[in-house]
């Protein structure tokens, strides 16, 4: 229960954030702060187990079947440190952000984003089973992308969040493809399995696709080359969410993930190729980079990039210690990278700009800042006494030992050091320029100290960072144990982690490292000619204007392909649509031959023929009647359906029956709302014969596809509904409705809980179609007032005239012809009470009976589709009570809901929950969770169409309210 708490607190965080009003950041921060001290708290009540070895889950029954998949949470002590990293950097960011986002800064979203990150982080970390894991990556995709675009009024935070959501979201993807084949592989997705089954997978011949799979996804994320381009990018976004996102959390992602699959993957020369060369390159080029760079931010960007490539490097070496080496420094680069962050934040913030030009001597204006700020950039250095010292040695020493060949056993350790003077050299850049020389006299603002709570946070950390220095084995070292031993088990090495090792070749590199930074830094500050901003040798290759040019080769080959396959005739769209639909469809059946092998034994009744035949005559004569009188072909088209609805009962199909019947009214009358829309048609002039003649074979092309498609489908459908495998599973279905999903309607035991999942995603779309449809046409709506208030206002100003009262502005709802009641409109008012009773009696009756939601909601939708076309769109709306987008959203959750519930009693995602409660003078009422499912349905169908509904009717009406070219005697216009 605690770790679903851990996962499900950010969650409802960001929920509540939204809620609150913009103007309470206090609140807003408050709620964001203890959410985040609440998740530490619970994942440190877990360290007694977890330091005894124990591994914690929880498992939740989701998809079964040949693979089953179940929703489990899953904490080892790997996992335990990464979400004690995320809970308390989050409350620590936090606390900085209340202080640092400006009150016209819309707060809520922030937290709110914030804190669904948070949780999508915690989920990547705790998941216990591989597609839950890529579910939870491809959020924080999506998160840190709304983080980014922050600040959306400014275009570069705009392009820095599509670029890294396009590179990261395409890793995502990648890594998506590589987990499906590593399950399919081990034959279990979940991690436990996965993770013992390392001989399994590097001997299959898939490994090598597998392998660059999972590390697409893992490179795209932690930044390292040549995916990097995108992190100095997000600089763009608040410094709270590049000192969170871009040093602690979301970088860290990938390098999480090599790690956690380093008992699979790694081991091999290719693990040590692929992974090697991308650290490699990243970790001598970031640094590189940082040396010039002009931007605080982008100086802490680059560097990132350098210090992730030294991780990945260490997770490359194949060697327990290089694993061990890794952790140590993830650890240690997100406690000075996040307080450097800050320090660039705070120095932003006082001075109103991070330009390296322009900013100099801030120590006497801002001593305690640039105190915090020279301690983490030291450590990032790898300066002794400090964290980053004792791991950046470790790298060292694994690099020395490193024996794949003569060429990397040389060459390793030099670009080692070379990157690491680099280091150095980036970090005294970045001190000097800031804190010390002669103070700036052209800053935006007078520099002086932040509040004191802003600056705890980088304080803290800068704490830690000494403490680890000095004390490793006392403060991270059990930890790090824990978490080493919980991926390597038994083969975790012997290591020392304390100060002083000796006189060695490690700590003689990092000694050359410092001379030659120090040096390098001496070099370039007598250097003036140089330009600004821009790294010699590497400058010419930029990354943006890379990504760039591919999105304008990708937008090229889209426009190339819209202009072959594009028409403005919709005619010849559908033919496309249609025919690559029938070919798709048609490739299975062709290749095996299964429609050779349909057995056509159905006997033939002469009634049934007689039926089609006039579906038949009703189909041709919409096509035919389409060029004449639209509204005749709708009529004909409706009766095609009619047909269809009779042919599914005729095949005891009740409930098919039912919904086509039901569709097919509510369609008819959508579309002929629609039909005002359609343009004029232009009638052929009999004179031009090649015109006549291209019109009639464009229609007997027309009948030739149509006729081929629905044949084509129709042998599709029967030569599978007689195949062996679709008999044993209606047999399987008939078998199991009524002792597994409690219900004699096969049919809806089948759509609310056999095949649940795929009803929830359908009436999701239908939601999201409706959505659609009103946002599209919301602009010809009129204003409420003219809706409710417009006719009434204008009646009771007619019936007590004011002299004092000047006269309004003509309403066009009140000039809109009023007709007198008629008996046939009172009687459609009076049906529908009725109608929603005979809804209500469809949908409870369901489970066992024809019926169900979606047809009880069609049958209410269609009795308020009755009153919008006898009373009018005014006088509906201003007595309507029904709010469709209420309804549709309470309907996803009361499905989502039902369905949900079956995880809190052990059992698959969907399945059908039965309550027995004796009533008294009742008797026993026997209830199912599926009601719950139905109700749901049954109100998003009911709030879906009466959405579109009234989105069609307002433009209707709007074609009705045009004004004519004439104006009546006051001058006002006479509308129509």
């Amino acid at each position: 229960m605690s770790l679903i708490l851990i996962l499900a607190l950010p969650f409802l965080g960001s929920l509540l954030a939204v809620a609150l009003p913009a103007n309470a950041r206090n609140a807003e921060a408050w709620l964001a702060g203890l959410i985040s001290l609440a998740c530490a708290g619970l994942t440190i009540a877990q360290w007694p187990a977890i330091s005894s070895g124990e591994v914690i889950e929880v498992s939740r029954p989701w998809l079964t079947g040949g693979i089953p998949i179940d929703l489990s949470l899953r904490m080892d002590g790997y996992a335990w440190l990464f979400a004690m990293l995320i809970t308390v950097m989050g409350a620590l960011i936090v606390l900085y952000a209340r202080y640092y986002l400006s009150p016209e800064d819309p707060v809520p979203r922030f937290f709110s984003f914030f804190m669904l990150f948070m949780g999508a982080m915690l989920g990547v970390v705790l998941s216990g089973n591989l597609v839950q894991l890529v579910v939870f990556w491809e959020l924080t995709s999506l998160s840190s992308f709304m983080l980014i675009a922050y600040w959306n009024h400014r275009l570069d935070a705009r392009r820095g969040a599509r670029m890294s959501f396009i590179i990261t979201g395409s890793g995502g993807l990648c890594l998506l493809a590589g987990v499906l084949m590593l399950g399919y592989v081990v034959g279990s997705y979940d991690l436990d399995k996965v993770l013992a089954a390392g001989d399994v997978v590097r001997a299959h011949p898939w490994y090598l696709a597998i392998l660059i799979l999972i590390a697409l996804g893992a490179l795209t994320k932690s930044a390292q080359f040549p995916f990097h381009i995108w992190l100095p990018n997000a600089m763009a976004a608040p410094t709270p969410v590049s000192a969170y996102l871009h040093s602690a959390t979301m970088v860290k992602a990938g390098v999480f993930l090599l790690a956690r699959f380093w008992p699979v993957l790694a081991g091999t020369d290719a693990w040590f190729y692929i992974i090697g060369a991308a650290g490699l390159c990243s970790l001598v080029l970031g640094a590189y980079a940082a040396i010039f760079q002009q931007d605080m931010k982008g100086v802490l960007a680059y560097s990132t990039i350098s210090h992730l490539g030294l991780i990945t490097l260490m997770l490359a070496l194949n060697s327990t210690l290089g694993l061990v080496a890794a952790i140590f420094h993830m650890m240690n680069h997100a406690t000075f990278k996040a307080s450097l962050f800050m320090a660039a934040g705070i120095v932003d913030h006082e001075t109103g700009t991070r330009d390296l030009g322009r900013l100099s001597g801030l120590r006497k204006a801002m001593p305690i800042t640039a105190t915090l700020a020279m301690v983490a950039a030291a450590s990032m250095a790898g300066v002794p006494l400090l964290n980053g010292f004792l791991s950046k040695e470790m790298f060292f020493a694994e690099a020395v030992v490193a024996d794949h060949d003569a060429l990397v056993s040389s060459v390793l350790p030099l670009l080692a050091v070379v990157a690491s003077a680099f280091s150095v050299t980036y970090s005294l850049r970045f001190i000097m320029q800031v804190f010390f020389g002669p103070p700036a006299t052209d800053l935006p603002r007078t520099p002086h100290e932040p509040p004191l709570w802003m600056l705890l946070p980088s304080g803290l950390l800068v704490l830690i960072c000494l403490l680890v220095g000095i004390l490793p084995m006392y403060t991270l070292g059990p930890f790090l144990a824990q978490a080493a031993h919980s991926i390597l088990g038994v083969n975790t090495p012997h290591y020392d982690l304390k100060i002083w090792h000796g006189f060695n070749l490690p700590l003689g590199m990092s000694l050359m490292a410092m001379v030659g930074g120090i040096i390098l830094t001496f070099v370039l500050d007598n250097r003036p000619h140089m330009k600004p901003g821009r790294a010699p040798l590497i400058y010419r290759f930029n990354g943006r204007h890379t990504f760039d040019t591919l999105l304008e080769w990708i937008d090229s080959a889209a426009h190339f392909l819209h202009e072959r396959l594009f028409s403005p005739h919709l005619q010849r769209q559908m033919i496309v649509i249609v025919v690559g639909t029938f070919i798709v469809a048609m490739l299975p059946l062709l290749s095996s031959g299964g429609w050779l092998n349909a057995q056509f034994h159905t006997t033939v009744n002469l009634f049934f023929v007689m039926l089609w035949i006039v579906g038949c005559a009703c189909a041709i004569g919409a096509a035919h009647q389409a060029k004449y009188h639209r509204l005749t072909s709708l009529a004909l088209s409706g009766g095609a359906g009619l047909i269809t609805a009779l042919t599914f009962a005729w095949l005891s199909a009740p409930d098919l029956a039912l919904t086509q019947l039901a569709v097919e009214v509510v369609t008819v009358v959508l579309i002929l709302l629609g039909l005002r829309w359609l343009p004029p048609r232009i009638a052929a002039q009999e004179s031009h014969i090649v015109t006549t003649i291209s019109t009639r074979l464009r229609r007997v092309r027309d009948l030739l596809v149509a006729i081929a498609a629905g044949a084509g489908m129709s042998l599709l459908a029967y030569s599978i509904l007689t195949q062996p495998a679709h008999t044993d599973l209606a047999e399987f279905f008939l078998r199991n409705a009524l002792p597994e999903g409690h219900g004699s309607n096969v049919v809806n035991v089948i759509l609310v809980d056999f095949r649940g999942f795929d009803t929830l995603g359908e009436i999701t779309v239908l939601g999201i179609v409706a959505l659609t449809v009103y946002a599209l046409l919301r602009r010809f709506r009129p204003s409420p007032e003219s809706i409710k208030d417009g006719p009434l206002r204008r009646q009771q100003g007619a019936n007590n005239p004011s002299a004092d009262t000047p006269e309004p502005e003509p309403d066009p709802e009140a000039m809109l012809p009023r007709q007198p009641m008629t008996m046939p409109a009172v009687l459609v008012r009076l049906l529908l009470p009725i109608a929603a009773m005979v809804s209500l009696f469809f949908l409870l009756r369901g489970h066992n009976l024809p019926g169900g939601g979606f047809v009880g909601g069609l049958i209410f939708a269609t009795a308020i589709i009755l009153q919008y076309i006898v009373g009018g769109v005014v006088w509906v709306e201003s007595r309507q009570s029904i709010r469709p987008q209420k309804w549709i959203a309470i309907g996803l959750l009361l499905a989502g809901g039902a369905g949900m519930w079956a995880w809190w009693t052990g059992r698959p995602l969907m399945t059908a929950q039965i309550y027995d409660i004796a009533l008294p003078y009742i008797g026993t009422l026997h209830l199912s969770s599926v009601l719950f499912f139905d109700i749901g349905v049954y109100m998003l169908v009911i709030g879906a169409t009466v959405l579109m509904l009234v989105a069609l009717g307002h433009q209707t009406l709007r074609f009705r309210r045009k004004p004519a070219a004439k104006t009546t005697e006051s001058g006002a216009p006479a509308w129509k």
